[in-house]
């Protein structure tokens, strides 16, 4: 059985035998340049990165474009650093998912240095910090989801961590971005040395994100005295700290028994699923579909290796956000939580199978082709509506790809502001649009209030996915019960439509709030009444396009 550890250049012919393709570099020599010489740290080790990040750092080093592999910061899991990076000499193998059924195997070993990186391990502190000093560093990348940019309540209020770091300066931060502003502040100390700080995260305006809440934290030091005030006017000066927005697009679902079985099948040993007590599936392996797409803002102050080599788009920023807003906040995005939460409550377990659904489909390309894409501005380098045919006729029918509605739902209430309330300022600001139109986001977010119920469509408990909010929003819709006439409804959602920071705008004042509420009542009619909802307005309501 062929392994991860084994010596991938003199059993290069093994490994061609398994149709697994491997490094063209000596990971030794890699490894040894990545620790005197670094360039690149991720943030955050999970599966996209893997499968992402990690495959494009292979291409440069093939190519000879980069001489030093991936630094990787787990921010959240030590277990992923422990039991999938060390125990597997930061190997991987990426499986590529073909709709036709194929597997294009890679044994990827481009991460030259892993680590766990939080205030409670002080050697990955400490090293991390080092590396912040190193001039050779040109850029870090990050996918820490959007919860790892977290640092305000629903109400807007500073989190009690975020409170701490603020008072407490710049040693040992609790938050992702204090740790990130601690990390710079080492940099600034090191005779302000450039570098871009590149967000991947699948959120519009990432790169402003991440400025904004890393300044939040290094403004609070500065208004405290803690940090010398010249650290500001650095963070502020993109010729030394750069923060490019990006457009990332790749499904890359947890990975997979049945990969896991077929790899097994045909010789590879290297195939536990490992689900660590902070609930990260993650594996040896990375199981992922053959289509992507990354923009980055070409903004690197420090240089950069040759990314477009890689398969990566370069682009000023006007056309990473038109991108990235066709994408995340119309073209693909929204559609993945419709699928996702309509998933949920009729009971599917697979994304694929929900294409199948003609009720499920209908609702995707009325929201996609009928309500997105009006208010998508073409970004030349990608067009809107082929993106979207490809996405509906090829990537999410892909049988291959074993995702889920139930991992696409989580933290679904960090991902609508994104995903739905950027279309709605859209129809709110042009007067050439009236959100009051609209019939299919307002299905989707009532049925958003549906699944916080934790009841589908045969009235039997279904397991909620993780998300920060749910204990919050929850007890609003506790008292419903399918069938049920007798609850005010107004009184029972009002809490959660009027909430801006989830949807961008208090929806009474948007004009579809009622709209909301009217779909909701339907949803909880009775048993099928979700399905019979969905038919009904598809019927009537269809766009067309």
């Amino acid at each position: 059985m062929l392994k991860l550890s084994d010596n991938y250049l003199e059993k290069s012919a093994d490994f061609a035998a398994q149709g697994i393709t491997v490094p063209q570099y000596d990971q030794a020599k890699i490894t040894a340049e990545t620790k005197e010489n670094p360039v690149w740290v991720h943030f955050g080790g999970g599966n996209l990165f893997r499968c992402f990040h990690a495959k494009i750092a292979q291409d440069l080093l093939n190519q000879n474009e980069l001489s030093s592999g991936v630094v990787v910061a787990e921010t959240y899991d030590d277990e992923v650093i422990d039991k999938i990076y060390h125990g597997y000499q930061n190997r991987m193998l990426s499986v590529v998912m073909n709709s036709d059924g194929s597997l294009e195997k890679e044994l990827l070993a481009s991460v030259g240095e892993s680590l766990y990186f939080n205030h409670t391990n002080p050697s990955g502190w400490n090293r991390l910090t080092k590396i912040f000093t190193k001039p050779s560093l040109q850029f870090a990348t990050f996918s820490i989801t959007e919860k790892g940019y977290a640092l305000t309540d629903v109400n807007g209020n500073l989190i009690d961590a975020a409170q701490a770091d603020i008072e407490n300066g710049p040693d040992k931060p609790q938050t992702n971005m204090g740790a990130i502003a601690h990390l710079l502040y080492a940099r600034y100390q090191a005779g302000k040395l450039p570098i871009a700080m590149v967000s991947t995260d699948n959120f519009s305006q990432n790169g402003l994100k991440l400025e904004t809440e890393v300044l939040r934290i290094a403004e609070g030091w500065t208004n405290n005295g803690l940090v010398d005030k010249g650290f500001i006017d650095y963070l502020k000066d993109p010729k030394q700290v750069s923060f490019p927005w990006t457009m990332i697009d790749r499904i890359t679902p947890n990975p997979a028994q049945s990969v896991a079985d077929e790899l097994k099948a045909s010789g590879f040993a290297d195939t536990e699923i490992v689900h660590t007590t902070k609930h990260t599936n993650i594996a040896p392996f990375g199981n992922t579909e053959k289509i992507h797409y990354l923009v980055i803002e070409d903004s690197f102050p420090n240089g950069r290796p040759a990314l477009e080599k890689a398969g990566v788009m370069l682009a000023s920023r006007d056309t990473v956000n038109d991108a990235d807003q066709m994408k995340v906040t119309a073209c693909l995005n929204p559609l993945h939580t419709a699928l996702a939460i309509y998933g949920n409550l009729l009971g599917y377990t697979s994304i694929a199978a929900e294409l199948a659904d003609e009720d499920l489909l209908g609702l995707i390309k009325n929201l996609g082709y009928g309500e997105d894409l009006p208010v998508v501005k073409d970004p030349k380098i990608i067009n809107p509506k082929k993106f979207i045919d490809e996405l509906i006729n090829l990537r999410l029918p892909n049988k291959n790809i074993p995702d889920t509605p139930q991992r696409i739902a989580s933290d679904t209430s960090q991902k609508i502001p994104v995903r739905y309330g950027v279309t709605l300022q859209h129809y709110i600001d042009d007067p050439k649009l009236d959100p009051t139109k609209l019939e299919f986001i307002p299905l989707v977010l009532a049925g958003w209030c549906r699944y916080l119920m934790g009841i589908d469509d045969n009235d039997e408990e279904f397991t909620q996915s993780r998300d920060p909010l749910l204990a919050d929003l929850k007890p609003y819709v506790a008292d419903i019960k399918l069938g049920d006439t007798n609850t005010d409804i107004h009184k029972a959602l009002k809490p959660i439509l009027t909430n801006d920071s989830i949807f961008g705008n208090d929806l009474y004042q948007v004009g579809i709030a009622d709209k909301v509420e009217n779909y909701f009542k339907q949803l909880i009619a009775g048993k099928g009444a979700v399905r019979s909802t969905l038919h009904e307005t598809i019927k009537v309501k269809s766009y067309q396009f």
